[in-house]
């Protein structure tokens, strides 16, 4: 049995990571208009959202079914799901304040066929710079953000990414004065020459999916975030899980999971309050498997995967573990080693990841529909639909509150108002698909460790 304890709640973490605004957004910020962005915003998320399937393009090299999915809604009454307010930073975790003129929040989104990743402010929704993943085609479908707001990317081809949010602390290590780094998505840099690139550590792995940022130390003397680690995790012959230093790229800890299956092995990556790492193999024809590493011991204990969801995987507030896919979900409590069940809309082709939100409902796309989901996690039980232009494989929260979704090897993403019912769209990716923490919010919410 696995014993966890949250220990700290969004709201008290502080955020010094460079989220939220600091004159207070009262999440109810639309960001900049159409003129200025090229964003596209919906009035109503529930009127004739098209419910035709998704783009299943070259995003992806085999991850999806295709299957026909049913398009009934299973859905009952409206939960009363609201926005939340994080738009200041709170001081319950530490003395320190925002003293930056303008911090914000960012959506890191994988740009698979492109081999890139995309930073898309989640308040103005600009893309303010595009990365290159990989010295050669390296196909990104995982990005994961840290407390300190940095971002790693996984390449399905092997080797991991990192990437500095914050140009002012990226290095000048060509000696050309400035820092020389990409200004949106028309000036990628060649891989290696962008500046705002940390490090790189090459994979010999014949599929490399899961990530997931470990919570680091905070230094109120500087107020930032240290001794960052990052999970990740891959198959050669046997199933491996990497623990990183954060800093340097290094692996420092390496966990061999035996008797993983499934043509894509361990698929999924998230990390409960303690830093500990969650990850579940994917097997279309036959049971999954569910996998704990402690990030103190590295042991691992192993679970077999009941019901009909395999796909996405999240970590609650309370440091639950969920499989997510259309619409549907499986809750996992390490506490009584005991899963609950509410099964997918469309029966066999569960596809999709999920997000909680700071309400306690945790987010999901119902495949090939374009509809979002949200589950109560307590009751297991849906509380509200709601129809968007096309559907999205990945699913993340903001810090403003808004659900973003991510077209399946398309090239859109939409920002959603779970209260408005407003649709902001971000237009321009290239094979977009990520659906893992793209935000850094699940982080932040599943807490700190104490030590």
């Amino acid at each position: 049995m696995v014993r966890l304890t949250r220990l700290a709640s969004v709201a008290s973490l502080g955020l010094a990571l460079g989220c939220g605004d600091s004159s207070g957004s009262e999440g109810r910020t639309t960001g900049a208009s159409a003129s200025e962005t090229g964003v596209t915003t919906i009035g109503d998320a529930n009127g004739d959202g098209d419910t035709g399937d998704g783009d299943t393009g070259d995003g992806d090299t085999g991850d999806g079914d295709t299957g026909d999915g049913d398009t009934g809604d299973g859905d009952p009454d409206d939960g009363g799901t609201s926005k939340f307010d994080l738009g200041t930073i709170p001081d319950a975790a530490h003395n320190c304040e925002n003293t930056g003129e303008d911090t914000k929040s960012y959506i890191w989104i994988a740009n698979s066929s492109q081999s890139t990743v995309s930073k898309i402010n989640t308040q103005t929704l600009v893309e303010e710079a595009r990365y290159a993943t990989r010295d050669t085609p390296g196909n990104p479908s995982r990005t994961s953000v840290a407390l300190s707001g940095n971002v790693a990317v996984a390449n399905r081809s092997g080797g991991v990414a990192k990437f500095i949010s914050n140009i002012e602390e990226c290095e000048d290590t060509n000696g050309v004065p400035g820092i020389q780094t990409s200004s949106g998505p028309n000036d990628v840099l060649p891989f290696g020459q962008d500046e705002c690139l940390s490090w790189y550590t090459p994979f010999n792995y014949t599929t490399q999916r899961p990530l997931a940022w470990a919570q680091g130390d905070f230094n109120e003397g500087s107020c930032k975030y240290e001794n960052e680690k990052l999970w990740t995790a891959g198959n050669i012959g046997n199933a491996e899980v990497v623990l990183m230093d954060g800093d340097t790229g290094v692996v420092e800890e390496t966990v061999i999971i035996p008797n993983v299956i499934g043509w894509a092995g361990l698929y999924g990556g998230a990390v409960d309050g303690l830093g500990n790492f969650w990850t579940v193999d994917h097997n279309w024809n036959g049971a999954s498997t569910l996998v704990f590493v402690d990030r103190e011991m590295f042991t691992y204990q192993t679970w077999p995967v009941t019901g009909q969801v395999h796909y996405g995987l999240a970590v609650d507030s309370k440091g639950r573990a969920w499989l997510c896919g259309s619409g549907g979900a499986s809750r996992f409590d390490p506490e009584t080693e005991q899963w609950t069940h509410l099964p997918p809309a469309n029966g066999g082709s569960a596809l999709g990841g999920c997000m909680e939100d700071a309400n306690g409902v945790l987010w999901n796309a119902r495949y090939p529909d374009a509809v979002l989901v949200g589950i109560d996690t307590d009751t297991v039980q849906i509380v509200q639909s709601i129809n968007i232009p096309s559907y999205v494989h990945g699913v993340s929260i903001d810090f403003e509150g808004y659900i973003w979704g991510v077209e399946f090897g398309g090239d859109e993403a939409f920002r959603v108002d779970p209260v408005n019912l407003t649709i902001d769209t971000v237009g321009g990716l290239v094979g977009a698909y990520t659906y893992s923490d793209m935000t850094g919010f699940a982080l932040s919410a599943a807490g700190i460790p104490s030590n």
